[in-house]
């Protein structure tokens, strides 16, 4: 097929420029279809790892709620083991402990409430799991380690919480004045929530009157 001079011109430049870019140009669109390629993969894998942690955190809810303990912890662990990073993980690690204490092994539910504050990347499973470990160590009478739990800085929608279970924890050490600026600072923390005020109140009437 002949080709004019204006065409043979643009045919020996477009030889030229691939020539010269050529591989180049594969190189990057190589790099490219592989990067798309993993980025899919990568997506199907995330989905796939939240599929199956979605699936045991259900075979943890419905072994806890027929009190399989035995099958409720080999899910739980699997949780912690393989879906560590999953929005699963601490809800897991919250009801597990919740069915220890049903069952009446408040030692095996420490574990699981120390994972998900060490672990959990929701502020507020991380401080619930911290409410009731403290409630734990409580009962233990090992009241500095469940004070540690509970900072008296606290300044989020937890502070009126922490403020309470600390005034537990102190009133249990005989600190009472120390309990009832810990209850008075809860008070101050809970507007609009008249249930727990009235408990409040009630535990600061407590001392009041035993003084």
């Amino acid at each position: 097929m002949a080709y004019d001079l204006e065409e043979q011109e643009q045919l020996d430049n477009l030889k030229a420029f691939w020539d010269k870019y050529g591989n180049t140009i594969l190189t990057a669109v190589t790099v490219v279809a592989l990067a798309v390629a993993a980025w899919r993969g990568w997506g199907w894998y995330q989905q796939r790892q939240a599929g199956a942690a979605a699936a045991l955190y259900q075979e943890l809810r419905e072994a806890a709620s027929a009190k399989d303990i035995e099958r409720m912890k080999q899910a739980a662990g699997t949780i912690f083991g393989e879906h560590s990073g999953s929005v699963y993980a601490p809800l897991a690690a919250l009801g597990a402990a919740k069915a220890y204490l049903q069952a009446g092994d408040a030692k095996a539910a420490k574990a699981p409430l120390r994972w998900a504050v060490d672990h959990a990347s929701d502020p507020g499973l991380r401080q619930t799991a911290r409410l009731r470990l403290a409630a734990i160590l409580l009962d233990e009478k090992a009241y500095d380690e469940a004070l540690s739990l509970l900072p008296a800085n606290e300044t989020g929608s937890f502070a009126a919480l922490f403020a309470d279970r600390r005034g537990d924890i102190l009133l249990a050490q005989g600190k009472t004045d120390d309990a009832r600026k810990a209850y008075e600072s809860a008070l101050k923390a809970l507007p609009g929530e008249p249930s727990l005020q009235r408990l409040i109140r009630l535990k600061l009437d407590s001392i009041a009157g035993g003084a």
